[in-house]
């Protein structure tokens, strides 16, 4: 199993993170499109390691065009030797249309077209194909020389998708490299709706499973004192309670007969009651959600959980120092 490793924080640190993380093992260093731009620690990243993929997780797609992004996963992927991975996620249609002021409508479908809208695109410009792309959402249909890459040595960037319903999931399997399972999401719905729908994307485009990557982040409660197990616990608690009160994320919860929590999450977050929500979150819910153990038993649990089911994971490993942390990626790579 592959172990990604976040990349987030000031950028004057991140070149120094980025090695770091390249030197203690692990496989890929992430970004995710939160309070900072994705894609310039990246970039500086790719200046001070060799091996370690690069990985958005997530870019937004749709505050840009598959123009804009197709530049941006090219000049990535060619400066880094072929190490970039796009991440790509849809956003909900709130922060789509007031944070960003762009169009919504179909998501799933819109992320499929805007895929392969990318993938035209750098047809166009690896292989001299003419680029000619006209969808419901977006048409492409000029390029000149003079707007044409010639760093083509690497070719495209691979794409993964994150994805929660089955319709988005499905576009992953038919069009994307890889998806990015949601953190809120449990054995049981990764079973019985994911994997399926991962199974039936693929199936339509012709593909196989071998050609195909599942990362899953997963929560994990742990900690070396009692405190900071508790402490870990409620963070843990407060965030599933967060993403719980989403009324896209219902069916996870509803796989488990728990829908009637997600309303009630949901009055709670418009209160502003945080602290709250994190109190509906019984032992329960958080055992499905999360891998609680001891520091040293994560690992074992994490791999009999989810080893058959995903080919990678991400977040910073709980460990003590350095060395145990390179211990535990060793054990979990194995």
């Amino acid at each position: 199993m592959k172990v990604d490793g976040g990349l987030m924080g000031d950028l004057a640190g991140v070149s120094k993170n980025a090695k770091r993380l390249e030197t203690l093992g692990y496989h890929g260093a992430v970004t995710a499109e939160t309070a900072h731009d994705p894609f310039f620690p990246l970039l500086l990243g790719a200046q001070e390691t060799e091996k370690i993929e690069l990985v958005t997780s997530i870019a937004v797609a749709f505050s840009r065009t598959p123009m804009n992004l197709a530049n941006i996963g090219h000049d990535l992927n060619s400066f880094s030797k072929g190490r970039f991975v796009l991440g790509l996620g849809s956003q909900i249609r709130p922060h789509i249309t007031k944070r960003f002021s762009m169009p919504w409508s179909k998501p799933a479908a819109r992320m499929r077209e805007f895929i392969s809208a990318m993938r035209a695109i750098w047809d166009c410009w690896h292989t001299g194909a003419p680029l000619s792309f006209e969808g419901d959402f977006y048409t492409h249909s000029l390029m000149t020389p003079m707007f044409t890459p010639l760093d083509v040595e690497y070719g495209a960037p691979k794409v993964f998708l994150a994805a929660v319903g089955p319709l988005m999931t499905e576009v992953a399997g038919e069009v994307a490299d890889g998806v990015l399972i949601h953190a809120f999401t449990t054995e049981k719905y990764l079973r019985e709706v994911t994997l399926p729908a991962v199974d039936r994307g693929l199936a339509r485009a012709g593909r196989s499973r071998d050609d195909f990557e599942v990362s899953y982040p997963g929560f994990i409660v742990t900690g070396n004192t009692e405190e900071q197990f508790n402490a870990s616990k409620q963070a843990v608690s407060k965030q599933i309670a967060f993403y719980g009160s989403t009324p896209a994320y219902a069916p996870v919860l509803g796989v488990h007969g728990w829908g009637d929590l997600q309303p009630e999450l949901n009055k709670l977050s418009k209160q502003g009651k945080w602290d709250e929500m994190g109190t509906l979150i019984t032992d329960e819910i958080l055992e499905q959600f999360a891998v609680v153990a001891e520091i040293d038993e994560v690992v074992d649990k994490f791999k009999s959980r989810y080893g058959s089911l995903v080919d990678r994971t991400m977040g910073s490993l709980p460990a003590r120092d350095d060395d145990h942390a390179k211990e535990l990626l060793a054990k979990m790579s194995a």
